[in-house]
């Protein structure tokens, strides 16, 4: 079943000769039915600009355009990618953009009117570094309301982790921070082309109006950083060299200086980072 007039994307991706590139973090989803599926997990697109990364021959691009986004703006660094692009461009006159260009360097928020949602299969070379700094703007709330992104599931599962748990870390903490972030569909390592040794997961992380608790954002990612370059050592121990008298901060934190950075949740991370700022 087709969602548009437009070629099957194994009939685009053999016309253009689009070999998924491992040097790109490529994995190109093939199912237009999963892909539409996937830009629904966006909620309503209709009054919403979405910004697309890593849109490749175009299957999500064509799944968010499908389900009635105001307009789309693709950012795609493979060259390769674009004739193919420019055919969805042509079926969806004055919806869609595509920018030739690496997302690490380029800030689009002046090419789109919010309201912005972003949603992506992200590459999974870049996948963590542009969540990071879309959590971590100088300014909240951030340009976008929602991140509806692919990830590897491993990676999914660290980012809505609790305490206590393996995956539970600097992620899930930064994500949790000023976000609700859930996992919303699962798929099998078959869906892609080539398939990944892994399964991915897309998580859909809605931006709170303000912070969960408050906390200064730099002194937290400090302190959240120490905490778990060292996971298995004591707190005390850990964040030694994060301030004088470290033992007496987590004690007015509420935390047991004996603890361990898995067993210590948001709220507290934030009352630590609080009182290490103000001293």
């Amino acid at each position: 079943m087709s969602i548009d007039a437009l070629p099957p994307l194994r009939q685009v991706i053999q016309t253009h000769e689009l070999n998924a590139r491992k040097s790109l973090g490529q994995n190109f989803l093939l199912d237009l039915n999963l892909t539409s599926k996937i830009a629904r997990q966006a909620g309503d697109l209709s009054g919403s600009d979405v910004l697309e990364i890593g849109p490749g021959p175009g299957g999500l691009t064509r799944g968010l355009l499908a389900e009635g986004a105001r307009r789309v703006l693709a950012v795609e660094k493979d060259e390769r990618c674009l004739p193919a692009l420019a055919e969805i461009e042509a079926a969806y006159p004055g919806q869609l953009a595509v920018i030739n260009a690496d997302a690490l360097e380029l800030d689009p928020r002046d090419q789109l009117t919010a309201p912005i949602r972003i949603v992506a299969n992200l590459p999974y070379n870049v996948g963590t570094e542009l969540l990071t700094r879309w959590l971590s703007p100088p300014e909240w709330p951030p340009f976008w309301s929602s991140l509806t992104l692919m990830f590897q599931k491993e990676v999914a599962q660290r980012i809505v982790a609790q305490p206590g748990s393996k995956a539970y870390g600097r992620l899930a903490l930064l994500a949790q921070w000023r976000s609700d972030a859930r996992i919303v569909m699962t798929l099998p390592p078959e869906a892609f082309q080539p398939a990944p040794k892994v399964h991915s997961a897309v998580v859909h992380l809605t931006a709170l109006p303000e912070p969960r608790f408050p906390a200064h954002g730099p002194t937290l990612s400090r302190v959240v950083a120490q905490a778990f370059n060292q996971r298995r050592k004591m707190l005390r121990a850990s964040l030694k060299g994060a301030a004088p008298e470290i033992e007496s901060k987590l004690k007015e934190a509420g935390i047991s200086p004996t603890a361990r950075a898995e067993e210590i949740d948001l709220e507290r991370f934030c009352a630590l980072a609080q009182i290490i700022r103000a001293a």
